[in-house]
C-alpha cells in the first residue's frame, strides 16, 4: 500500500513539472520602454546569444537586461524564431569496386 502511495504522488508531482520545464531551456531579456510591438519580454530559444539578440532587436525590443521567462498572462512576449535549415551539405562519392 505504502509503494502504491509513492508511485501515484511522485506521478503527480512529475505531471505538475511538465509545464513549467516546457521553457527552462530558454532564455529572456527584458524589453524597456521605447520598446515596439508592445513587447516586454524577448523569448530566445537558443539560449542568449549575439544573434539571438539582434533578432530580439528587430522584433521591437530594446533591451535592458536578462529575466526568467514570464508565463502571465498579462505580459507580452515576443519570440525568436528558431532556424531549421541544415548547416552543413552532405556530400556522397561513389566508389569504384574491382
Amino acid at each position: 500500500m505504502r509503494r502504491l502511495a509513492l508511485v501515484l504522488s511522485l506521478a503527480v508531482s512529475s505531471i505538475a513539472l511538465v509545464p513549467s520545464l516546457a521553457f527552462a531551456g530558454d532564455t529572456c531579456v527584458t524589453c524597456g520602454s521605447g520598446s515596439t510591438n508592445g513587447c516586454q519580454q524577448c523569448r530566445m530559444p537558443g539560449g542568449d546569444t549575439f544573434p539571438a539578440r539582434k533578432e530580439c532587436e528587430k522584433k521591437g525590443c530594446k533591451i535592458t537586461g536578462t529575466s526568467s521567462c514570464s508565463t502571465a498572462s498579462n505580459v507580452k512576449v515576443c519570440k525568436v524564431e528558431t532556424s531549421s535549415a541544415p548547416t552543413a551539405s552532405v556530400q556522397t562519392q561513389e566508389c569504384a569496386v574491382n
